[in-house]
């Protein structure tokens, strides 16, 4: 376990997941248009493990890509830091796809403002839905969730860290 208050346990994210997947499914009923973006990192961990319970669900294979949105920041030419470069795996076509586009944390909306521009690269998705583990509020830029897992309010100087068993080896959402 991490230092900080944790919000979510393990079984709450397995939970949550499922509950998103069967919300996708209600609300988008041609399943056959959705595809799934996630935001590398974590994002990326959280849409194949969502493509996997769509695909079980539907029957139908669900696509999935990862997208790195580091290069579309619009900060990181003010930082003494170079961007650290992820993969982007779009190897499918988002023409005329329900992009179901996938984060693990909303906060200002900055990151998802990119992640929109990066999409677009690729071609011209019917629609783009955004999928979030976490909406902790705060946002600079009109962008909202289509589907959440956990509305938690925080102060701005406060962090929300999710910590997944693909990447960290323990599965639990904290606040610092």
């Amino acid at each position: 376990m991490h230092n900080g208050k944790e919000i979510m346990a393990a079984a709450d994210i397995v939970r949550t997941l499922d509950r998103l997947a069967c919300q996708i499914l209600e609300q988008i009923s041609d399943h056959d248009s959705i595809a799934l973006v996630g935001i590398q990192r974590r994002g990326a961990d959280l849409a194949a493990r969502l493509c996997k319970l769509l695909s079980a669900r539907t029957k139908l294979p669900t696509p999935c890509g990862e997208l790195d949105i580091n290069l579309y920041r619009d900060d990181w030419t003010t930082t003494n830091a170079t961007p650290n470069i992820n993969a982007t795996r779009i190897d499918f076509s988002v023409e005329g796809k329900t992009i179901i586009l996938i984060d693990d944390v909303l906060f200002t909306g900055r990151t998802i403002r990119c992640a929109l521009e990066a999409i677009l690269d690729f071609g011209r998705p019917r629609a783009v839905k955004l999928l979030v583990l976490v909406d902790r509020g705060h946002r600079e830029l009109p962008i909202q969730a289509d589907f959440v897992g956990k509305t938690v309010a925080t102060e701005h100087d406060r962090q929300v860290n999710v910590f997944l068993l693909e990447r960290d080896g323990l599965e639990q959402v904290v606040i610092n």
